[in-house]
Order: structure tokens, then C-alpha cells, then sequence
């Protein structure tokens, strides 16, 4: 078949394929001798899929795979150092470069390369030749040098993502059109391709001054034009340089070829020649797919590579990720004291300069508190390459230096706004990633002086999205686990107790190894992690549900929310007076004074004293006397005194924890600057993507209790406006019901109708007219306690009914609902399979200890029974919160806070109705387009002076 108008060329960057294919996979080997086949697996496994889904009414009529025949070309005769930082190929993945193309060939897929030349110029030839010949042609791959050819018949398809890149993508990416990107390229450099461009301009600058002189050589030629003095010197000492790297980044599309476009027709592979190869690598998953494929006997071969069954289930997303080897990152060693103390403007010119062209730096402050609204900025390490970091040192004092007995500057430190202002314009470059751990501190500290720090990737996220459920993801942990390396304490060099000093008091000599040591660690934990999301599948996880939270939580926090401390004094009083008298009544049924607070005494009174069974002692021999003993005692009506001194003191410690956790502390967290109390959400404190919310933690207050109620009058809204809350309806039934597949549930949400009474209903047979309101209050118990997997025996305690007669409602809910058992089932069967569970979103939670024995056991299958439902009602109001601002952005409002399923708004009194129209449209679509829930999501909105009238 020739080649012309009407025919689609398909050219895949086939060394694309085979590093994501190694990284993607653990090493794997053939069983009969050993051979590493790990990459060929992989890469067959892409190359089957790929053509596939290429079938239907856009199919290519000819398609080709290109490898790179090495690693020289003819660019290493123009500039002999382009890619001689590369590394070599890994041991195992040399062997088996020529099985991918034994691969190619026998999936019957046209398999090319040429000595001499880059598989991207043989890409950009045959591309030419195919739009010269009236074809369309589409580059399957996401490398950014083949950008330049798109436009005019040529478009990119970024397989692993199923993105499109047309000319508007490549805009996005480089700031200019198709046909400027290698101008753009030139200036701008590579560091990974060695490409030496100008110095000190990123892709962002490099944009900005195509953009205004047009092309490269007129740029070049009014270099003398151009008002910034070291930009302009940089242009014209480094003309020739840059000539030079616009010749290695432009491609070459005169490759000689010795065939035509007509031998790339595409054919279907011959099955028996596929069926010999695939067992010849002995890959008996892939194998059988394409035997059931073409009618064919499986042949019965041995048992097939290691890891091969887990390589299939890798390449389809199902199997368990593997743990990072430390080793799969080879750098120079950590070193402390090989780092550098920055104490003027040159100097620090230099490192950003460094940044700029890299196009990544590390960053970390060190402050005063770890409150950062209140911290003081002490001083900002940065990392340009591992091993490569320094410290800045800004704010460092000496206690009684000055005439006043305060604290003195210390001396060879930079000038606190001058360093600022050489930073900002880099940490706001759009063209240089930011890289920090647990970045939402840093952004606060940053913001706070006038930066917004953006682009950025944060570790501990990294981390959260990769590992969440297998351990926690601060640095220390990380860097111990990742890098094999333990950081220097921070007690080292602060103390602790009361001799502890801030870190202001720490001297440069000691401060500048601990500081610059977290940029150095950050940036190779970000090394390790980077790669490991797309292979881990979660990278639109990260990507979309947590790395753009930290700008949207960073401003919420720093806007705070406005107390009346008026309030809590009252309320303190009101509950100190309600724990005295709650004192009384509890002495009075024990017969005897106490002291209620005293877990001890209250044990001996319960256990010895009132007769009270199945006391448990601890090591220290006081009785266990948590909320779970006593809600079991308030349920013995053979022991009604001591059932009602236990209802009594855990209303008690109830009201105690109301006082001392937020009436009396909230007072204290008010922020006399601002007048506002500043929580602050920890986005990985969860596994489930929950957030947390500590200093104070508002997320807590109970909001079915007459006095958790009234605490929220205390949160008010400032003269002339007003505050909403909008709450998600029962968000995560509603999920539960779309996983399990519940067509009552699914009816009722979808029609309005109570769902707790139609449960009711369907469980007692019983008329949803006229129900007894208790009857409905145990088929909501029910409902919620179902989603964590609650017991007879947690469902008893609940509803303080006997145990019996608490299974018997959870035996018949199941039988009513059939679909909830059999969503338990395949849950912690898959978890037992595959090591973790996964929301509708693709967050996964790793589950290490579900196949454990003992009293863990029944712990472990709760959990990941309820993590699918939580931790996708949890993506759902991420979702939310993330498209929120701009969504708002027209109106006088912020948000405020989120707690658990409902978000807090402040408004201008006018706007109220606007803002809730528009917040919950945002809330009720937040799932579209990534989810269509079978059933709809109902937001329930509210205004008031206060909190506790919004909600």
C-alpha cells in the first residue's frame, strides 16, 4: 500500500518504551538460564497494548518503532561533551536492548534505527516525509525534543497518560509556538542532554525574549538592546555557545533512509512467530492473552520467568508496588561538612544562577516556632545537586550582646531583605521547580514575606501518595529508609526541656551542616520518589489531589477564623460548674468521695467496690477504665448503679475534654496579630487522605452534643459579613452504595428519600410514615457503622443495647442488602492479594498487616474495608477544595476551614446566596469528570452570625 493523503503514520519512540518499561518493573529473569527479561516484559506488554487500543476508525495504516542505534551520534562531533553525563545503561538492561526488538519484529511491527543518528531524528525524517506525502502522523511519545515537530499534520500522544500534545500543549509547556521551541531549547540548555545554552536563563526568560525579538538570530544580533545588564553580557559572551545548542537541539529530518514509507504498512503479527517468542522468554501471562487471542493453545512451557505473573499484573496496575532500593540511585555520599555557608549577594547569585540552569533547587527555612504564622525566619538552605548545598543564614542572634542585655545580630550573615529579593524572582519562576519537604510550612514562611513559591513537588507527599499505610513520611524516616542515611538530630543542636533554645541561638558553624543537610536529603528523596509515581500508577494522585492542596490549605490557615474569646470564658465556667455537679452525682452513686479524673481510684470503685465484672489490671496495676469499659458497663442492667455512675463519668470526661481541648485552649491559640485562631491541616496525617487538623484541632468538636454545639458559637464572622457552611449529605453512604452496587440505597439518594428510615423500613417492616424515631436511630447506627466495619459487639455499645440483639440487627442488614457482604468480601480479598486497597480516585492505601493472625487481624480488615469508602469521600472534597478558589475568586469570600465532610466560608452578608449557589455546584460536580457516581452527591448549605448557626 502507498503512502499518501488519506493514510496515518504512527511513529513510537521505542527507547521511551524500554527505560519506562525497566523502571516500571522488580528485576525479573528467565527461569531456564537466568537472562534479565524484566524490560522485555514490560516493553511486550506495552507494545500488546498499544496495539490494541490503535484499533477502530482512527487505526494508523502504517506504523514503526524507533530505537537509538548508541549513544554517539553525530552531535558528539559538533560538541564532544553532549550527553557525557549521562550514565551508562544498568548491568541488566544491556542484555536486553536487542530482545525489545526482537520484540518489534515479532509482534510484526516495522523496528528501525541508524548508526549515527538519534531515534528522534529518524522520528522528525520520516514525519516530514509523511506530511510531505498529504498523511497525518502521530508521535507516540511525551519527550519534549519532539515537540518541535508537532503542528501541520504531526500531533504527540503521551501513551502512559493518554494525553494528547498539540500545538496548545506545547505552548503550555515551552511559552512559545511548535516552531520557536528549539529557540527557546537553545537558550535555555539541558542539563540532562549535557546542552550547554545560556547561562542563568531558565525556559520561562528564554520564552519571554523569543517572544519579543521574534527568533534566535535577531535576538542575538540586539543583544546590545536589552536592558538587563548581566542578561544582555550573557547573550553576547555567549552567542556562539548558544548557536551551538541550537544545532544539538534542533533534529535532524534529512536522515538517508534506504526505505520508503509503503514498507510501514501496518500487518498482523503472525501468531506462531509471536506464540516462539513469547515462550521463548517464557512469559506465560502474556502468552496466554495472546493465545486466547488468536484461538490458540497456550504451549505448555515451564514455569515461566520470576516475576512474571507479577509483571503482567504490574503492567495492568494490579500488583503491589516494590519497595525503592536505595542502591537504584547512585550518588555521592552525604557529607555535611563539605557544605557552604552563603554571607553575600555574589555568592548567592552564583547558586541561582545554578538553579536557573538546572531548573531545580531544593529549598528548606529554619524559624523560631514551628507555628508559622507566629515563626520568625531564621534562615533558607538550598541543594542544586546532591551533595551540592548551603545555608543562608539571616536571623542568627547572641543572648546579651547589645547595650540593652537583648539579643544581638551575629555577624557574616546576609542582609535579611536583600537575600529575599534575590530569591523571590526564583522561587516564583515558573521555569525552575521547587522542591521541599512538607512544602506547605515553607510556603506559609515564604508567603508571609511577600513570595509565592511555585512550582513546586513536596517529598512527604511523594511519599503519601506512593506509601501511605507502610509508615510515616517525615524526612528523617525517609532519609533513613530511602537513603540509608540518619540525619543530624535537631536536639543536637537546640536541646530540649527546659535549657531548649530556637534556632536563632544555634551558631552558623553548627547550623549551616543540620540546614543545608535537609535541602541535600530532599532533593534525593525527590530523586527516588519522582520516578517511582508514574510506575507506582498514583501520579494523578499526587498530581491532582495532593500537591495543589498546599497552596489552597496554606491560604485557609493563614486566613484563620475569627473567635470570640467572650464565649469560651463563659462557656469555661458553664462547664466547670456542669463537671462540679456531675462530681457530685458520681460520688453520690459510688457511695463514697473520689477523684473522677483518677482512672486508678475509678477502677477500684468500679471493680472492687461496686462488684462490677471482668476487670482487666495493667502492668501498673490499676484496672483499664478507657470509654470502651465503661460504654460496656453503662450496658449491664444486672449492675444498674454502676451502668449509671460509668454514663456519668464519660459525660464527665466529655465536658473535661470540651474545657481543657477548646474552650479554655482555644483562648490561647488566638493569634494577637491577627486576631484569629490559625489551625493547621496535615495533608499525609491520614492514610485514608483524611486531613487533620492540630493547633487546635477543630476537626474533633462534637457536633451531636448540646455543648460541642454551643462551642461553635464562639466562631463568628467580623461586622457586615456572614458565615456558611455547606456539608456533603451522607457522602460517604452515598459512595458505598455506588461501589457495592445497592440498587435500594441507589433508588432512595437518587429519589430524596430518608435513607436511614428506608433502611429502617426494609430491615423491620416497618412504614417510613409515623416511625418510631428510635427505630431509625438503630438503622443509622447501622448504616454509618457498617462502613467501618463495626461488630455486634461496637454496635451494642452504640446503641447500649445487649449484644444479642445488636447482631441480630447487623444479620438481617445483610441479608436486606446482599451487596454490602459480597463489597466486604472481594475488598479484603483483593487487599490479601495485592497488598493495598484503592479509592474510586487511584489513591491507594497499603494495607501490610491484613494477613496478620490474632487480635490485629480483625483491626486489619476494617480498615481496609472502610479505606475505599473514606478515603474517596475524602478525594471527593479535595477535589472540591482544590477547584474552590478559583471557582470564588469573583466574590467577596474565602474559605475558611474544612472539617471532615463540610467546608466553612466567610462572605460579605450581600453574597451569601451566590457563594453557596456557587460552592456547591463546585462540591455536588467534584467527582465529574474523573468518577460518574451512579448516584448524586447533595450538599446541605447554612448561614448564620456563627458556626454553630451555619451549620
Amino acid at each position: 500500500m502507498s503512502f499518501g493523503k488519506g493514510c496515518h503514520l504512527h511513529l513510537i519512540d521505542g527507547s521511551a518504551f524500554i527505560f519506562r518499561a525497566y523502571h516500571a518493573l522488580p528485576p525479573l529473569t528467565r527461569k531456564s538460564d537466568g537472562l534479565p527479561v524484566g524490560a522485555v516484559a514490560g516493553f511486550a506488554n506495552m507494545i500488546y497494548r498499544y496495539i490494541e487500543e490503535a484499533r477502530g476508525a482512527d487505526a494508523p495504516t502504517h506504523a514503526a518503532v524507533i530505537f537509538d542505534y548508541s549513544s554517539k551520534t553525530f552531535r558528539n562531533e559538533i560538541y564532544p561533551a553532549y550527553k557525557e553525563n549521562r550514565p551508562p545503561a544498568p548491568e541488566d538492561l544491556r542484555p536486553q536492548f536487542p530482545l525489545t526488538r526482537a520484540a518489534t519484529k515479532a509482534f510484526n511491527l516495522a523496528c528501525l534505527e541508524i548508526e549515527g543518528y538519534e531515534a528522534d531524528d529518524i522520528i522528525a525524517t520520516l514525519a516530514r516525509q509523511a506530511r510531505e506525502a498529504g498523511g497525518r502522523v502521530t508521535i507516540i511519545s511525551s519527550d519534549k525534543d519532539l515537540m518541535q515537530l508537532v503542528g501541520g499534520g504531526v500531533a504527540m500522544l503521551d501513551a502512559m497518560k493518554n494525553l494528547a500534545i498539540g500545538p496548545e500543549e506545547v505552548e503550555a509547556k515551552f511559552g512559545v509556538r511548535p516552531e520557536k521551541v528549539v529557540d527557546v531549547q537553545a537558550l535555555a540548555g539541558d542539563s540532562v542532554d549535557n546542552v550547554p545554552g545560556a547561562p542563568g536563563i531558565g525556559i520561562k526568560t528564554a520564552a519571554q525574549l523569543i517572544a519579543d525579538y521574534g527568533d534566535l538570530e535577531t535576538l542575538l544580533a540586539r543583544a546590545g538592546e536589552i536592558k538587563q545588564p548581566k542578561r544582555r553580557e550573557t547573550l553576547i559572551n555567549f552567542a556562539d555557545q548558544i548557536r551551538v545548542s541550537k544545532q544539538l537541539v534542533t533534529l535532524c529530518d534529512t536522515v538517508p533512509l534506504d526505505f520508503g514509507l509503503e514498507t510501514l504498512e501496518v500487518k498482523e503479527p503472525d501468531p506462531q512467530a509471536l506464540m516462539d517468542f513469547l515462550n521463548q522468554m517464557e512469559f506465560r501471562t502474556l502468552t496466554k492473552r495472546v493465545a486466547d487471542k488468536f484461538g490458540l493453545a497456550a504451549p505448555l512451557a515451564s514455569e515461566g520467568a520470576r516475576g512474571d505473573s507479577v509483571a503482567a499484573k504490574w503492567a495492568d496496575g494490579a500488583a503491589p508496588q516494590p519497595r525503592i532500593d536505595p542502591q537504584a540511585v547512585p550518588e555521592a555520599p552525604i557529607d555535611p561538612a563539605a557544605y557552604a555557608t552563603i554571607r553575600d549577594a555574589e555568592t548567592l547569585e552564583a547558586w541561582l544562577a545554578e538553579a536557573r540552569a538546572k531548573g531545580v533547587l531544593a529549598v528548606d527555612t529554619e524559624t523560631t516556632s514551628l507555628d508559622e504564622m507566629r515563626a520568625d525566619l531564621v534562615g533558607i538552605s538550598l541543594a542544586t545537586a546532591p551533595g551540592k548545598a548551603c545555608y543562608i543564614p539571616l536571623g542568627h542572634t547572641a543572648g546579651g550582646d547589645d547595650l540593652f542585655g537583648g539579643s544581638a545580630r551575629v555577624e557574616g550573615q546576609m542582609d535579611f531583605e536583600a537575600a529575599l529579593a534575590l530569591l523571590k524572582p526564583v522561587l516564583e519562576d515558573e521555569a525552575i521547580l521547587k522542591i521541599g519537604q512538607n512544602m506547605k510550612y515553607d510556603w506559609k514562611i515564604f508567603a508571609r514575606h511577600g513570595i509565592r513559591v511555585a512550582p513546586f513537588d513536596d517529598t512527604m507527599l511523594m511519599s503519601y501518595a506512593l506509601f501511605s499505610g507502610l509508615h510515616g513520611h517525615g524526612m528523617d524516616a525517609l532519609s533513613e529508609e530511602y537513603l540509608g542515611h540518619r540525619p543530624i538530630p535537631i536536639k543536637e543542636l537546640i536541646g530540649a526541656g527546659k535549657s531548649q533554645i530556637t534556632f536563632d541561638k544555634v551558631p552558623l558553624d553548627k547550623a549551616t551542616p543540620y540546614a543545608a543537610e535537609d535541602a541535600d536529603v530532599t532533593l534525593r528523596l525527590w530523586r527516588a520518589f519522582k520516578p517511582q509515581l508514574s510506575r507506582a500508577r498514583v501520579t494523578t494522585v499526587y498530581e491532582t489531589l495532593e500537591r495543589p492542596l498546599v497552596p489552597v490549605l496554606a491560604e485557609m490557615e493563614m486566613a484563620g477564623v475569627k473567635v470570640d474569646t467572650s464565649v469560651l470564658a463563659r462557656m469555661s465556667n458553664v462547664f466547670a460548674q456542669r463537671m462540679a455537679g456531675l462530681e457530685e452525682e458520681i460520688q453520690t452513686l459510688a457511695g463514697q468521695p473520689f477523684n473522677v479524673g483518677s482512672p486508678k481510684q475509678l477502677g477500684e470503685i468500679l471493680f472492687d467496690g461496686m462488684g462490677v465484672p471482668g476487670g482487666q489490671k495493667g502492668k501498673t496495676g490499676a484496672y483499664a477504665t478507657g470509654a470502651d469499659v465503661l460504654e460496656d458497663i453503662t450496658t449491664m442492667d444486672d449492675h444498674k448503679e454502676a451502668a449509671a455512675l460509668a454514663a456519668k463519668v464519660l459525660d464527665w470526661r466529655q465536658i473535661s475534654k470540651l474545657k481543657s481541648t477548646y474552650t479554655d485552649a482555644l483562648q490561647a491559640h488566638l493569634n494577637p496579630d491577627t486576631g484569629r485562631v490559625h489551625t493547621s491541616y496535615s495533608i499525609a496525617g491520614a492514610n485514608t487522605g483524611r486531613l487533620a487538623s492540630t493547633d487546635p484541632n477543630l476537626q474533633n468538636i462534637p457536633v451531636r452534643s448540646d455543648e460541642g454545639r454551643r462551642i461553635r458559637e464562639a466562631f463568628i464572622a467580623p461586622a457586615g459579613r456572614k458565615i456558611v457552611s455547606l456539608d456533603y449529605s451522607q457522602i460517604e453512604l452515598r459512595i458505598l452504595a455506588h461501589v457495592a452496587d445497592l440498587p435500594e440505597m441507589k433508588e432512595a439518594f437518587r429519589q430524596g428519600i430518608d435513607i436511614h428510615a428506608m433502611t429502617a423500613s426494609e430491615m423491620f417492616g416497618v412504614p417510613v410514615e409515623g416511625m418510631d424515631p428510635m427505630i431509625r436511630r438503630q438503622a443509622k447506627a447501622i448504616n454509618f457503622g457498617v462502613i467501618y466495619g463495626i461488630s455486634g459487639f461496637g454496635l451494642a455499645r452504640n446503641l447500649r443495647i445487649p449484644r444479642a440483639e445488636a447482631q441480630g440487627f447487623i444479620d438481617r442488614y445483610f441479608e436486606r442488602f446482599p451487596g454490602i457482604r459480597a463489597y466486604m468480601e472481594s475488598t479484603v480479598a483483593f487487599a490479601k492479594e495485592h497488598g493495598f486497597v484503592q479509592t474510586l480516585f487511584g489513591r491507594k492505601i497499603h494495607t501490610p498487616e491484613i494477613n496478620a493472625k490474632g487480635p490485629g487481624a480483625g483491626f486489619a480488615k476494617r480498615a481496609a474495608i472502610n479505606a475505599p469508602i473514606q478515603g474517596a469521600a475524602a478525594d471527593v472534597i479535595r477535589r472540591a477544595m482544590i477547584r474552590m478558589p478559583a471557582a470564588i475568586a469573583g466574590l467577596p469570600a474565602r474559605m475558611l476551614l474544612q472539617v471532615h465532610d463540610e467546608l466553612i466560608f466567610e462572605v460579605e452578608e450581600g453574597e451569601v446566596e451566590p457563594l453557596i449557589a456557587t460552592a456547591r455546584a463546585v462540591m455536588e460536580g467534584a467527582a465529574d469528570p474523573a468518577v460518574r457516581l451512579s448516584v448524586p452527591l447533595v450538599v446541605d448549605a447554612g448561614q448564620g452570625a456563627n458556626w454553630a448557626e451555619a451549620h
